[in-house]
């Protein structure tokens, strides 16, 4: 049986102001890691590549204009084998035709295990193992920048961790854009920052495809389970700044129930004392 775990480096790559009629080079490398009980044998395929709905499913199966560079790469070799602990280059080429149109282009180039014996009979669950290096390009010409940021979400109250706040952004142009988060939090009480940190400067960024809208999460983790922060978000997107700083309530469950059924003993408790002054003035009266 052929290894199946690899890496797939880079995870991405960029490919600024492809010119019609030339062309252009790159690489991806197949890593195959030191604790592989066997060569990996793969296989490279060229898919195109978009994102379905607000949550950016990958999309590698429809053709669109934004897709035909799926079409354009060539791969120098598109089968092979590599050893344990052993890394291979391989390279590709990027034939920009002369109509190609101008704005964003994208695709995933797409590498998985050659084992043909996941294609017996015998073997009833085909556990097919597949990594991708996303091509982002943009061709020369006409570009259009048109966005926008929609939202800018930072909740005021929460029952647990790690607190979530979000943003949503639209792109309505023809190439992708890259939108830029910065994120402050502290304790309200104490102005302890919590974040950034020496491991972690609180920013971020996220690449928004054209003609879509993006929503953006974040997880915000090594927070009180109980008490408030001040949370800032910072949004740099399109020549557009979107700056929100609230204060978050953090309020577990069971602290809320505690708070109830708390409430409810000392109302319970003054009702069977006016009860009881009730009892004892009638008593009086007799």
């Amino acid at each position: 049986m052929e290894n199946n775990t690899f890496t797939v480096l880079p995870m991405s790559q960029r490919f600024n102001n492809l010119v019609p009629g030339k062309s252009y080079t790159g690489s991806i490398t197949i890593v195959n890691p030191a604790d592989a009980t066997a060569d990996f044998s793969y296989k490279i395929s060229l898919m195109p590549y978009g994102v379905i709905g607000q949550d950016y499913t990958a999309d590698l199966t429809t053709d669109s204009t934004y897709t035909a560079i799926s079409k354009w790469i060539h791969i120098s070799e598109p089968t092979g084998k590599v050893k344990p602990n052993e890394s291979k280059e391989v390279e590709f080429t990027i034939s920009v035709p002369n109509d190609a149109p101008a704005g964003g282009q994208y695709a995933a180039i797409a590498v998985a295990s050659n084992d043909e014996s996941k294609n017996q009979e015998s073997v009833s669950v085909q556990n097919v193992f597949e990594l991708a290096s996303l091509i982002y390009a943009q061709v020369d010409g006409e570009t259009i920048h048109d966005g926008e940021i929609i939202k800018n979400d930072v909740p005021a109250f929460v029952t647990s961790n790690p607190v979530t706040i979000g943003a949503l952004i639209s792109n309505k142009g023809n190439v992708h854009e890259d939108a830029t988060f910065v994120i402050t939090v502290s304790d309200f009480f104490s102005g302890q920052v919590i974040l950034p940190t020496e491991d972690n400067n609180g920013e971020y960024n996220e690449i928004i495809m054209p003609d879509s809208e993006r929503y953006v999460q974040r997880e915000i983790s090594n927070l009180p389970a109980l008490g408030v922060i001040k949370v800032g978000q910072s949004i740099y997107y399109n020549g557009e700044v979107s700056q929100v700083e609230k204060n978050v309530i953090i309020c577990p469950i069971w602290f809320i129930i505690l708070v109830l059924l708390t409430i409810s003993a000392i109302i319970t408790t003054i009702v069977m004392i006016i009860k009881r002054h009730k009892r004892n003035k009638a008593r009086l009266k007799i």
